[in-house]
């Protein structure tokens, strides 16, 4: 390995300079003390955890994301968190205990051992709320406008929110009687769009014939005309699905009350992260762009394994996506003070810092050039008393 192979970093891990950190890090203070508004509390779960309580349950599904080691003082396996939603559902359930409805937020550093897409980040930044103890529309529409609330927060003014339910699908599986192993191949069917294959699965099987129609035009139910078309076509394929679809068309009302300028988009096919959602599905997206800004749903099984089945919703984003949406930032100025320890310097520093100014001291026989320092101003002793000074750029 030569030396400029020595600082070169693995593909999908990047290091974040000090003006994007500060944009970062501005963001990441705003928007939980937005969530502390609306009543979230925040937690921090642990960076690794024993394997088997980090991939329990809905975690199962992380798995092949998790990076693995050992642990050398119990000789046990662990693992480095791909999501930080399965610790927060741990949290709530074992921890802590609470009888009523929580709101938990969360932001911290995550780790995957893939990229999802090409040039996305294998440590997201990821933050987000989750609210647990209530299973009724009202907390999915509260999770989804808090999310909308956070977009708005970053800048995010172009955006369409996509919403779908899972369970239209689990309930035309049940009417049509298929197998566990044909439910499978189905589902794969779905998350490639395949149309051809489509067609072929459905003539090779028996089925109902209302659910099985209903089945094979799922996939391609989107848009505006989503909830009529599927009122028509749910109306004789299963009592159960057009329920579900009729809760899903209250929250479409209740996000359109509450959010009018925000377009939405339906997809009742939708099937992303069917083993861990249990109900709706929510996405934001910018126009233009294939990667959600943050996404989320109900997942009411993911404290099943930690002794409480409590409902659950709740969001999530990667703050590193969601600054881009602010554009070029303008950075603070800054006071450059001269270096020495004179006593009415060091207290004129203190009174600045105080005040909320950013003071940096300049070092002896160091370049202290402001422009590096990002400096503006320049603390000067003129008539016998320290004065502030612009700094010509």
């Amino acid at each position: 390995m030569n030396r400029e192979e020595q600082w070169l970093l693995p593909e999908g891990v990047e290091e974040i300079l000090p003006e994007r950190a500060a944009v970062i890090e501005g963001l990441r203070r705003r928007l939980l003390d937005l969530y502390t508004r609306w009543g979230y509390e925040l937690v921090f779960p642990p960076l690794i955890e024993f394997l088997e309580s980090l991939l329990n349950g809905a975690g199962r599904d992380l798995e092949i994301e998790t990076f693995k080691l050992t642990d050398q003082l119990s000789g046990r396996m662990m693992g480095v968190r791909a999501d930080i939603t399965p610790q927060v559902a741990r949290i709530d359930a074992h921890s802590l205990r609470r009888k009523g409805p929580s709101r938990l937020c969360y932001c911290s550093t995550a780790l995957r051992t893939r990229i999802g897409l090409p040039g996305a980040s294998r440590i997201p930044y990821q933050i987000g709320v989750e609210l647990f103890g209530h299973d009724g529309i009202e907390s999915d529409a509260e999770v989804i406008s808090l999310m909308l609330a956070t977009l708005a927060e970053a800048g995010a003014d172009d955006v369409t929110l996509e919403l779908g339910h899972v369970g239209i699908y689990r309930a035309l599986v049940r009417a049509a009687g298929l197998t566990d192993a044909d439910e499978a191949v189905l589902r794969g069917i779905y998350l490639r769009k395949a149309r051809t294959e489509l067609d072929a699965f459905f003539s090779e099987r028996a089925l109902p014939e209302p659910a099985a129609r209903a089945l094979a035009a799922l996939p391609w139910l989107a848009g505006e005309d989503a909830l009529a078309q599927g009122r028509v076509l749910l109306a004789t394929a299963s009592a159960e699905a057009l329920a579900v679809l009729e809760q899903l068309a209250e929250l479409v009302a209740r996000v359109r009350a509450t959010h009018p300028q925000v377009a939405i988009h339906l997809d009742l096919g939708e099937l992303r992260g069917y083993h861990y959602h249990t109900g709706s599905l929510f996405a934001a997206y910018r126009n233009g762009v294939s990667e959600p800004l943050a996404k989320g749903g109900r997942y009411d099984h993911i404290g099943e394994v930690f002794g409480r089945a409590r409902p659950a919703t709740g969001f999530s984003a990667d703050l590193k996506l969601l600054v881009a949406c602010q554009g070029t930032a303008v950075q603070p100025g800054g006071i450059l003070a001269p270096a020495g320890s004179d006593a009415a310097l060091l207290a004129e520093i203190a009174r600045l810092r105080a005040a909320g100014e950013r003071v940096v001291q300049a070092l002896p026989g160091a370049d202290n050039l402001p422009a590096e320092l990002r400096c503006d101003r320049e603390l000067v002793f003129v008539e016998q008393r320290w004065q502030l000074h612009s700094l010509s750029s």
